[in-house]
């Protein structure tokens, strides 16, 4: 019998499907603190993991692990290194958050576009007839787009903003220029100089050395002043002290961030503070959904692992 650790309570829909196995095990520990799980990875063969770190103490505290299936598709939370070196399969539910993320991010765009907060905080602070000195809010219609890495999330987002008809660009270097053809946009191959002529920039891409402070002052200066930026990946993509600069300088018009550099960001951050700033809690896959989609598939990917059969796209690349 496979033991399963589940790091942080995961929905039924997941445990129901271990609850339907016989030659599943499972345990869910609420803890995640090192000293809390050094003792129970060590006779586990799967786990899954929602955003807790996982560094290479407890990697090395394994003797039977097997499979680290992420309860998400991010996974600098996981020290890679050291699960390479264990030879140890990571996954990620590649399926499921796609469509709770586009929508979020649209979320994001036409609540910054239409001031969305200006127009509620007007009408209950009993200023409805100042409604005509508000300044005019802006449409999607014909706007240009930058999608910015082009994986589940990227798709699912250009066939909203075709609904939108905007001009849609897309930038993914991997991803073959007839696929965003067919889909409705444009490939670019110059970041630096397609974004000086873009509305709207979508960020999709995973952090790494080369895309860390990609979006920098360098970048933020040559973008167009009614532009604005919205990141759902990952935090260090985007620099926040140039972000924040470039907003009170009036650089750009506007920032939607689900993620930050530092999660929970730093009382002190002062995009915290900025009215120009959309901000959630790095919570574009919370919807009742998703976490359903995500706990199956989470929960899927270890079951078909030990069956031979996980697909090979949900499979990190080490």
């Amino acid at each position: 019998m496979k033991k399963v650790l589940i790091i942080k309570k995961i929905h039924d829909s997941g445990i129901k499907l271990l609850d339907s196995r016989k030659d599943f095990s499972y345990e869910i520990v609420e803890d995640p603190e090192t000293s809390v799980l050094i003792n129970k990875v060590q006779d586990c063969d799967a786990i899954s993991l929602k955003t807790s770190k996982f560094g290479s103490d407890l990697i090395n505290a394994t003797n039977k692990l097997k499979i680290i299936s992420r309860h998400g598709v991010g996974y600098d939370n996981v020290d890679l290194e050291t699960v390479k070196k264990k030879k140890i399969i990571l996954s990620i539910t590649t399926n499921s958050n796609a469509t709770s993320v586009a929508e979020h991010v649209f979320f994001m765009m036409l609540s910054i576009s239409r001031g969305a907060d200006t127009y509620d905080k007007t009408v209950k602070e009993g200023k409805f007839l100042n409604r005509k000195n508000l300044e005019l809010s802006k449409e999607l219609w014909n706007k240009n787009i930058l999608i910015a890495g082009f994986g589940r999330v990227g798709k699912n987002l250009i066939k909203k903003c075709t609904g939108f008809d905007m001009n849609i660009f897309v930038y993914d270097p991997f991803v073959d220029k007839k696929i965003i053809d067919s889909l409705g946009g444009k490939k670019i191959d110059n970041f630096q100089k397609t974004i000086q002529e873009m509305d709207y920039i979508s960020l999709h891409m995973p952090l790494t050395d080369k895309t860390k402070n990609l979006i920098n002052m360098k970048v933020l200066s040559s973008m167009r002043k009614n532009s604005i930026i919205i990141n759902a990946s990952r935090g260090g993509i985007i620099n926040e002290i140039d972000l924040n600069e470039a907003l009170n300088k009036g650089m750009i018009f506007g920032a939607g961030l689900d993620v930050f550099e530092k999660e929970p960001p730093n009382p002190n951050n002062p995009l915290l503070k900025n009215k120009k700033v959309l901000l959630s809690p790095h919570s574009a896959t919370f919807t009742e959904e998703c976490n359903e989609r995500m706990s199956k598939e989470t929960i899927q990917n270890i079951i078909d692992f030990f069956e031979n059969k996980l697909d090979k796209t949900k499979i990190v690349k080490l």
